[in-house]
């Protein structure tokens, strides 16, 4: 649905689209790929290339910085970023588990962070930037990867176990190792409208924002109504300030997740 309402929005018809990207965490089976079924269920053409990625909370990043480099090497016209997270089944299970089980005081801190997320859709449509000069321009970004760290959360479609305070201790370092290394050439300290980060908690925000020093007043919050949306709240709370936002105008998209993997993405607005 949010797929198809890009396209809607977009004034692309479906017929014209060579890729779908998949990116939800969320998937009630192991194979097909997710994308198979959206793709299916958005009528798009069988010219139309479609696959998965996963990548935890990263994975919609992940989906725009590789249908920028196809439609960049002239591979595809136009691709369909889609993600869609639907969080009540192990939201559920895992409070039966809570409310049924000898639980211990750690045991309920490891799945705390289940508690707090959301569900929601979300797509974006990509194509060439010569052909429109409207379009809200993929510049480019960066990533690291600190992957000695991928047993700080581990989830299944049962049940989420997370070391809070190692995600954030190692998460925030490996954001500011990347920010500190890319603003000497992209300057992301200084002439950025907007930081979306990808939204996890109050503490988790602050955090992030004291370490790479960006002012507040430019970071929107998603997260007390929204909660964390895996990979769909990035894209959510972009959707949510689109409206403030000027056309020239610089945004940044950055977070970090599971594995752990940081990723920046720029815009021009």
């Amino acid at each position: 649905m949010a797929g198809s309402k890009a396209l809607s929005e977009a004034g692309i018809d479906a017929s014209d689209v060579g890729m779908l990207i998949n990116t939800s965490v969320t998937r009630y089976h192991l194979e097909p790929a997710v994308s198979a079924v959206v793709h299916e269920s958005m009528g798009l053409p069988t010219s139309a290339i479609n696959f998965d990625i996963t990548n935890a909370c990263l994975g919609f990043i992940n989906g725009l910085q590789t249908a920028s480099a196809m439609i960049d090497s002239g591979q595809v016209r136009y691709a369909v970023v889609v993600g869609a997270e639907d969080i009540s089944p192990m939201f559920d299970r895992t409070l039966e588990r809570l409310a049924n089980e000898p639980v211990t005081r750690q045991e309920y801190l490891d799945e705390f962070a289940s508690l707090t997320l959301g569900s929601g859709a979300v797509a974006a449509v990509l194509g060439r930037a010569d052909e429109h000069p409207e379009g809200h321009r993929i510049r480019g970004g960066v990533g690291r990867s600190g992957s000695s760290h991928h047993g700080l959360c581990v989830a299944s479609a049962e049940q989420m176990k997370a070391d809070g305070r190692g995600l954030l201790e190692h998460g925030v370092a490996l954001v500011g190792e990347a920010f500190d290394a890319a603003d000497p050439e992209w300057g992301w300290s200084e002439g950025v409208s907007r930081y979306v980060f990808h939204q996890v908690s109050k503490i988790h925000m602050r955090a992030l924002v004291e370490r790479t020093g960006v002012p507040w007043s430019k970071v929107p919050e998603s997260y007390p109504v929204l909660g964390n949306v895996g990979p769909a709240s990035l894209p959510m709370t972009l959707a949510r300030e689109a409206a403030s936002l000027e056309p020239g105008d610089r945004v940044l998209c950055l977070g970090v997740g599971s594995g752990l993997n940081s990723a920046f993405c720029e815009i021009d607005w």
